[in-house]
């Protein structure tokens, strides 16, 4: 491709109080080593807080911002940057700034919370989004209607959501690739050590989810079966029959590789995502436990506090 014949495009990052510093300077410096590999100023970028003033990441550094929402640049992609919390100041004014951008037709991208800003702004309709799996069940209690996967990254025509983390680099690789092809885009994940470019197809780690590279495929699909099957649990033969083993196979495979049983392991998912449902929302206490797969809210109270040694109600309070 003829670098110095492609056009410009400008990122802006909108940045939200608390927003998470690793994924902004991911995003960036893969633009910036693109820049410097192609020997190009094909990318440009700038910061962006509601009122121009600098903003305090979640590590308490602050970042001065070049505009404010009104005094933003033309761009070709807007990013909203956001942690640790779906609330923060100036948030009105973002998502009315978001939304006259969607009406023109502006790309439009969220980073680990900011998914959660665009689908507040009416931006992922129609879309399939991605965000955080410690905010995805919060995310699709409040949106069911918006698809919202648990892969690292998604792009979905002019929307592209990552879950943060090192996901911002594998999002920035794949604009890159689209937009000078593999061979650029591989030497850009090279300069960070970065061993393998991943996919949209890829799944995130869920919380405490344990490593299985190099184990057993079997074993994987069983986990990643039970985590997409959380208010409807799978029984033990169906589990099983997805992977064509015998319950007692299946059982053998979770005892040598995760030192527990598939039940067990099952009820640590089912109560981690309740636990997350507390915790992010405000959802009554009973439709936490159901939509977590439990029919008695006494079992439910009783697996809770077994698992974390509080009641579900003592993790409401500490949380609102």
């Amino acid at each position: 491709m003829d670098f110095d014949a492609a056009p410009s495009r400008h990122f802006s990052f909108i940045l939200a109080d608390k927003f998470p510093m690793f994924c902004l300077a991911a995003a960036i410096d893969v633009l910036r080593t693109t820049n410097r590999l192609s020997d190009t100023a094909y990318y440009s970028w700038g910061t962006v807080s509601h009122d121009g003033e600098p903003v305090a990441a979640s590590n308490e550094l602050t970042i001065k911002a070049a505009s404010s929402v009104q005094t933003m640049p033309p761009s070709d992609v807007v990013f909203v940057v956001a942690g640790m919390t779906t609330e923060f100041a100036g948030k009105a004014k973002v998502i009315s700034t978001l939304r006259t951008l969607g009406r023109r037709g502006i790309a439009l991208g969220g980073i680990t919370l900011g998914s959660h800003t665009l689908a507040e702004a009416g931006q992922l309709e129609g879309h399939r989004c991605t965000i955080h799996w410690e905010n995805r069940a919060a995310f699709r209690e409040q949106f069911p209607h918006i698809e919202c996967t648990g892969n690292v990254y998604e792009i979905d025509r002019k929307r592209y959501t990552s879950a943060g983390g090192t996901t911002s680099v594998d999002l920035m690789l794949e604009m890159v690739r689209s937009d000078f092809g593999s061979d650029l885009a591989n030497k850009v994940a090279n300069q960070f050590q970065h061993e393998r470019i991943r996919s949209q197809q890829d799944r995130q780690r869920i919380g405490q989810e344990p490593d299985l590279t190099g184990k057993s495929e079997k074993l994987r699909r069983v986990t990643e079966l039970m985590a997409e099957n959380l208010e409807h649990p799978l029984t033990a033969g169906e589990l099983a029959g997805s992977v064509a083993l015998s319950v007692r196979q299946v059982e053998r495979l979770f005892l040598r590789h995760l030192s527990s049983t598939p039940g067990r392991y099952y009820m640590s998912l089912r109560l981690e995502r309740a636990r997350q449902l507390l915790r992010q929302t405000n959802i009554p206490i009973l439709e936490v436990a159901l939509s977590t797969g439990f029919t008695s809210h006494s079992y439910f109270a009783q697996s809770y506090r077994l698992q974390f040694g509080r009641a579900p109600s003592d993790e409401r309070r500490s949380s609102y």
